[in-house]
């Protein structure tokens, strides 16, 4: 029951951050900042795609490691 609590949690942290922050922006400057944060997220999304790529890389097709993971 907890972990429910927990995403509503966090869901309604972000949008109170967000009405935060966009009552003291211009529409340009949110427009700005919502453009840049979507952004990050885009690249933060594909460097795990990477990080996972570079992990099934290193495994055969048995699953076994082909080299030691430290």
């Amino acid at each position: 029951m907890r972990k429910q609590n927990c995403q509503w949690e966090l869901t309604t942290t972000v949008g109170a951050a967000a009405a935060a922050i966009a009552r003291n922006l211009t529409d340009e400057q949110l427009a700005l900042l919502s453009a840049v944060l979507v952004s990050l997220g885009d690249n933060l999304a594909l460097i795990l795609a990477q990080r996972e790529c570079g992990e099934n890389r290193d495994v055969n097709r048995s699953g076994t490691p082909l080299r030691p993971l430290a």
